[in-house]
Order: structure tokens, then C-alpha cells, then sequence
């Protein structure tokens, strides 16, 4: 079974950075797709950043620019770190990784493997 370790997470005042990184552990043959979603409370799960083992990135349009993606490996990956600069109030939320190994999941946005999520607080 495949599990997804997130770190980096953490407080922070506008205008800052953190970084974010995602380990998938026991995955021999890794990745297709690894990526970000984020959650507040009441709200639902969005995904905010992907990267795709054609080499494709997905970035929502709240954070192009200010957040960037970067796995280890190009076409089958492990690890995946999210430095996101530039950091504004609306960006807390519980961050979680995602990801999966099947092409076609992935390109339906059906991921198999999610971590535990890592708090992101930015105050003002």
C-alpha cells in the first residue's frame, strides 16, 4: 500500500514562503501524477497544483506565479515539493498530497493515494 508523507507546513506571516514536500513510500514503480489540494473547513477539497509524468503542470490560477511544483523524477515520481512564495491570508488551509500511478486516473483527477494533510496558516 502505497502511503503519501507530507512535511513542511507550518506558520507564517503574508508575504513569506514555506515549502511543502510529499514522499510516497513503498511505490517501486512510482507516480504518473503527484500533486496539491487544499481544504478550510466547510469548504471543499481543491486541487492547486499537479504535475503529470508527460510533464504537464497544473497550477490554479490563484496561485500561478506564486507557487511552484517540482517532482523528483520526470515520468515516474516519489517526491513531489511545492515552494509556494508570496504567501496572503486566503492561502490557509490544510494542504494534502495526492497522487497516482495509473495514467488514466490521473488524467480523470481520480487519485488513488492521499497523505494526511499539513496545516499552512499565513497571517496578516
Amino acid at each position: 500500500q502505497v502511503q503519501l508523507v507530507e512535511s513542511g507546513g507550518g506558520s507564517v506571516q503574508a508575504g513569506g514562503s514555506l515549502r511543502l514536500s510529499c514522499t510516497a513510500s513503498r511505490s517501486p514503480g512510482g507516480n504518473f501524477c503527484m500533486g496539491w489540494f487544499r481544504q478550510v473547513p466547510g469548504e471543499e477539497r481543491n486541487r492547486i497544483a499537479m504535475v503529470y509524468g508527460d510533464t504537464s503542470i497544473y497550477y490554479e490560477p490563484s496561485v500561478k506565479g506564486r507557487f511552484t511544483i517540482s517532482p523528483d523524477n520526470a515520468r515516474k515520481m516519489n517526491t513531489v515539493e511545492l515552494q509556494m512564495n508570496s504567501l496572503k491570508p486566503e492561502d490557509t488551509a490544510m494542504y494534502y498530497c495526492a497522487a497516482d500511478g495509473s495514467r488514466s486516473r490521473c488524467l480523470n483527477r481520480l487519485y488513488e493515494h492521499w497523505g494526511q494533510g499539513t496545516q499552512v496558516t499565513v497571517s496578516s
